[in-house]
């Protein structure tokens, strides 16, 4: 173990990297966040992962869903993300749920940390239900063209957004790293006990001259 996390022990040392393997995490969704959130956090000791998602990789998907090969496609995502993450990694054990995230709440699994990789804004109002019924926080992320959203859910609520079914336009693959890296280091920081702000929205996006604009919000609570 510490030679493969010598970078993290330097950071913080061996008893919090040892700590990361009692911690277990679900992420909601293995398409482009889902993606990177699996490997950023896999990679970094989380001892249990959640992989929940029933879609199966397309052609098209695999230009930001970075766990994805040509090879993967017709796959289940849960089970192709999670064998790419135990391929990086001997110190996590990986989950993957065929199943929606209705489904996978009546299994009785309360992980320590929830993480949306979704790109359903219903979805995310059940996540946000779910989350504050077992007491746990959950990180809302979502991408569209050159801009994202970024928000660690304790207190505040969910439906200070417009809860509708309308589905992202294009993408930018860099984005969804962008996100999903923001997400993964919000989370790990969570895990490892040091401080983080809760319930702050994060919007980044690029302007039209290219430039990079960060806004932050204050969420409210219900």
């Amino acid at each position: 173990m510490n030679a493969y996390f010598h970078r993290q022990i330097q950071l913080w040392g061996e008893e919090i990297q040892q700590n990361l393997q009692k911690r277990e995490i679900a992420i909601i969704g293995c398409g482009g966040l889902g993606c990177s959130l699996g490997i950023a956090l896999g990679s970094s000791g989380i001892g249990t992962i959640h992989l929940i998602d029933f879609d199966k990789v397309e052609v098209h998907n695999i230009h930001r869903q970075i766990a994805f090969t040509k090879e993967d496609v017709g796959a289940y995502k849960c089970e192709a993300l999670a064998k790419t993450i135990e391929s990086r990694s001997d110190f996590v054990t990986t989950k993957p749920f065929i199943g929606d995230f209705e489904a996978f709440t009546q299994t009785g699994i309360i992980p320590d940390l929830i993480i949306d990789a979704t790109d359903n804004l219903p979805v995310r109002a059940t996540i946000d239900t779910f989350a504050k019924s077992v007491q746990r926080p959950w990180l809302y992320g979502s991408v569209e063209a050159f801009h994202g959203q970024v928000c660690f859910f304790e207190e505040s609520d969910f439906s200070a957004f417009n809860i509708s079914d309308k589905a992202p336009a294009g993408i930018a693959a860099p984005i969804v790293m962008f996100i999903a890296s923001l997400q993964a280091n919000l989370a790990l920081r969570y895990l490892a006990g040091l401080a983080i702000q809760k319930d702050l929205l994060y919007y980044l996006y690029f302007d039209n001259a290219g430039e990079l604009i960060t806004q932050k919000f204050k969420m409210p609570k219900k």
